[in-house]
């Protein structure tokens, strides 16, 4: 892996956010990334429906592994230099071990309109990781709207539950750091790496840890691989764990992580379409307000210059 031949050409990342059209090439890219995730959780459902949740993890991430090697072998991709690997290790450890896991085991016990807190509380905590990390700030207008998105999307997935907190809620808050972590040093390094290989490479650090995982859980948890397992089995390797990160991190190289990461604040209401829709889940008639408030707090960001 020595010669550069990749289709998709790196793109400078930004951790604040541009003065770009809400219709921006990169904007597309970055909701491309938004839609591929919204139906992680109930993919993740259907996933559960043949395999344990520690299977579930371990088998995804591996899956996940041999498309990235795949790909990187393909195109010939160069190695990272000794100075990326402890970033690729916070991308792999939050992207492909740590949110994996850890909302695979909480949609044990909670539903997946009740997860989908973890993505409404994350554009506001990958902002402020990115702007912490660089020590860069964007504007106080862009603060106030995406805390005026985050926490009505928060509010919201709580009243699913009725406001209170449950054992799954640890899962789903540890899983939103460490993810938040993973998109803040992602997004930083395809400045210089292009934004798939980030994934690539990160997807890689991790498949030993996924490997050892699934090596552990499949013989100790049972496994019945139904139409429906084997279906959000590769969604969630496929595109969960791969494909839609490819063009998310696009998406940041052209728009900034902290503007692309508000994008994401629609993922809930669209994770509780497929929830509806799919699942069979029931959500309150306040869904159409809540949609409407959170796509205007996401014109504002788009709209607000750095300070």
């Amino acid at each position: 892996m020595k010669t550069d031949r990749s289709a998709i050409a790196p793109a400078a990342v930004s951790p604040l956010p541009q003065t770009v059209s809400p219709l921006s090439k990169g904007t597309v890219f970055a909701l491309l990334g938004v839609l591929s995730f919204s139906f992680s959780f109930p993919g993740t459902v259907w996933a559960l429906d043949g395999f344990g949740p520690w299977s579930a993890a371990g088998v995804r991430g591996v899956l996940a592994a041999v498309i990235a090697i795949s790909a990187l072998v393909a195109t010939r991709a160069p190695i990272p230099a000794r100075a990326d690997w402890p970033a690729l290790a916070v991308v792999g450890g939050g992207c492909a071990i740590g949110f994996p896991l850890l909302t695979t085991l909480a949609l044990q016990t909670s539903s997946t309109a009740d997860s989908a807190v973890v993505i409404g509380a994350l554009p506001m905590a990958t902002a402020t990781i990115a702007a912490l990390r660089t020590r860069r700030y964007p504007s106080k207008k862009f603060w106030i709207a995406a805390g005026v998105g985050a926490v009505t999307v928060i509010a919201f997935a709580l009243s699913q539950n009725h406001g209170e907190p449950t054992v799954a809620d640890l899962y789903l808050f540890a899983a939103l750091l460490v993810c938040a972590a993973g998109y803040a040093e992602g997004g930083r390094l395809s400045a210089r790496m292009g934004g798939w290989r980030v994934i690539a490479w990160g997807v890689v650090a991790a498949a030993p840890v996924n490997l050892v995982v699934a090596a552990w859980a499949l013989p100790h948890e049972p496994v019945h691989l139904t139409a429906k397992a084997i279906a959000g089995m590769a969604y969630i390797a496929g595109i969960s764990q791969f494909g839609g990160f490819v063009v998310w991190y696009q998406g940041m190289g052209l728009i900034g992580v902290a503007r692309a990461s508000q994008l994401q604040l629609a993922q809930p209401l669209l994770t509780l379409v497929w929830a509806v829709l799919l699942l069979g889940e029931h959500v309150s008639p306040a869904v159409p307000l809540t949609a409407v408030v959170v796509l205007t707090c996401i014109v504002v960001t788009q709209r607000a210059r750095a300070a």
